[in-house]
């Protein structure tokens, strides 16, 4: 059966870094495109960042030039690297793949 655990998330200051990881099992990991989204306290579901299996990377305007994607198909794992942080960056992130979501890891950027 297919699964994707999230990991990484946390408490940080503005300004600070995290990066984020989706591993995933189950699947053809190095077929499939990547997404990551996240959902703020009382907001829908944004897109964040998506890379597809030639390693071609989409990004929210949000935070294109901080934020970047990547994948390790060797681990079979994805990443999402967030530097310079902003309060509005805190959210509960989601990696997707083909129809399947992970449960999540929140990211909290607070002073």
């Amino acid at each position: 059966q297919v699964q994707l655990v999230e990991s990484g998330g946390g408490l940080v200051q503005p300004g600070e870094s995290l990066r984020l990881s989706c591993t995933a099992s189950g699947l053809a990991f190095s077929l499939f495109t990547v997404i990551w989204y996240r959902q703020g306290p009382g907001k829908q579901r944004d897109f964040v960042a998506s890379i597809t299996r030639r390693n071609i990377t989409n990004y929210a305007d949000a935070v294109k030039g901080r934020f970047t994607i990547s994948r390790d198909n060797t681990r079979n794992t994805a990443y999402l690297q967030m530097n310079s942080l902003k309060p509005e960056d805190t959210a509960a992130y989601y990696c997707f793949m083909y129809d399947y979501w992970g449960q999540g890891t929140q990211v909290t950027v607070s002073s």
